[in-house]
């Protein structure tokens, strides 16, 4: 069992919110980095262990400058998070730059800030030769396909768009040896949000096996394998978060095994975990506006799926907590709701809380990834402030909410009156 506590008083937030009204994502640095510590520590038994954090996940140059101090690298996938890790001075080989359908600017880009570039198709060797040079370090992505099973977020890798394929793999590597490339890195990503320890240890295993076959084949040698993210986190109470020590026991025991057996010895182990890191310490904060009584009860707030999109789209849980009701009985079942015109605009359906009043203040947990991030403007919705919350207390606006003016900034309205 998880404890949902919260790590704000109800006063802390009324505070927050006569500043910056609701909505808003709030994050708590000390969670965080108390987070990020016992990762690095569970995982310094694995040789020359690095997290590249998913920018994806919270694409905030404060907490990507946080995790900076703590010694992540950036796990990078467009040329905004490119340019966001940049300016949170993580640069060189501390980026791994990890895309698809990749246009030659971003390569361009990449090259510029010295990132580890992970190519994701083998056609695009030739085209990063030809607009950006090929680097001495470069990565290759596997899509394993039928050798192991996705799960329901990022589905199937036989049906997946990423990776190369084991047999484009001998191929691109030997196309890169030919060509200068001297430095080489392995990686995969086919899981997210997943709960099961062994389930990473496997897909250790499988790139290991890889990297030995590859080094005898081709007579070349790995510096690195990454083996992605998507390490789950425990939305739901009953759940139990994963224990970092049994992943990092198991692929010791398969490094041991199979790449220190053969001589392949010393391989650096790298993650790229986002959700993990930060998704548990963040919150979307929300008002109650209205309740609605028809052939169900509906509690209507102040944020929208625009704000946290997925228990709509994905039927995800969320927690959800009534401030200052936390230790009231729920006794009242009601579908938390966003304004959208869409029906599926649900935080949550047929959920147990206590009584709700109009004005209450709901606090949706584990907000901290793919919360913000995957916002819009549907309906004309504007995107909420981000405020972190300090270890004494104190807080900090890390991103304003955008205004009406943000929302038609990009409307040549002057053209309109002579259309």
């Amino acid at each position: 069992m998880v404890s949902k506590e919260l790590p704000f008083t109800q006063q802390k937030i009324a505070g927050i919110i006569a500043e910056h009204p609701t909505p808003f994502h709030l994050y708590d640095r000390k969670g965080i980095i108390d987070n990020a510590r016992c990762l690095k520590k569970a995982f310094s038994r694995v040789h020359g262990f690095k997290e590249f954090f998913a920018v994806k996940a919270l694409p905030n140059p404060y907490i990507m400058k946080i995790l900076k101090e703590e010694g992540f690298g950036a796990d990078c996938s467009s040329m905004a998070e490119l340019l966001l890790a940049e300016k949170a001075g993580i640069i060189g080989e501390d980026i791994m730059f990890s895309s698809n359908d990749t246009p030659a600017e971003e390569f361009i880009k990449a090259r510029e800030l010295g990132a580890i570039i992970n190519l994701d198709d083998i056609s695009h060797i030739e085209f990063l030769e030809r607009t950006a040079g090929l680097p001495e370090l470069i990565c290759c992505r596997y899509n394993p396909g039928p050798l192991k099973e996705g799960n329901a977020i990022i589905g199937n890798p036989q049906e997946a768009k990423y990776g190369f394929t084991r047999e484009q793999l001998f191929d691109g590597y030997r196309q890169m040896k030919e060509k200068g490339v001297k430095r080489f890195g392995l990686h995969t990503m086919v899981a997210s949000n997943e709960l099961n320890p062994e389930y990473f240890i496997e897909t250790a295993k499988i790139l290991f096996d890889l990297i030995v076959d590859l080094s005898r084949e081709l007579d070349i040698r790995f510096e690195f394998v990454n083996l992605g993210g998507g390490i789950g986190i425990p939305y739901r109470p009953e759940q139990q978060p994963v224990p970092y020590d049994a992943i990092t026991i198991g692929v010791q025991k398969a490094y041991d095994e199979k790449i220190r057996a053969n001589g392949l010895h010393p391989l650096r182990i790298y993650l790229e975990c986002g959700r993990v890191i930060t998704g548990p310490y963040g919150y979307l904060v929300t008002t109650v506006r209205h309740l609605k009584h028809i052939y169900k009860d509906y509690v209507g707030t102040d944020a929208s799926m625009a704000n946290l999109m997925r228990p709509g789209i994905y039927g995800a849980y969320h927690h959800i907590t009534v401030l200052g009701k936390e230790k009231q009985v729920p006794t009242h079942v009601y579908d938390v709701t966003g304004s959208l015109c869409e029906n599926n605009d649900k935080f949550a359906i047929d959920r147990k809380l206590p009584e709700v009043g109009i004005g209450d203040v709901l606090v949706i947990h584990d907000t901290g990834a793919h919360g913000y991030a995957m916002g819009f403007n549907y309906n004309g919705k504007l995107r909420s402030a981000e405020i972190l919350l300090n270890e004494d207390g104190s807080y900090t606006r890390i991103r304003r909410a955008e205004t009406v003016d943000d929302y038609f900034a990009t409307l040549d309205l002057e053209g309109l009156k002579e259309f």
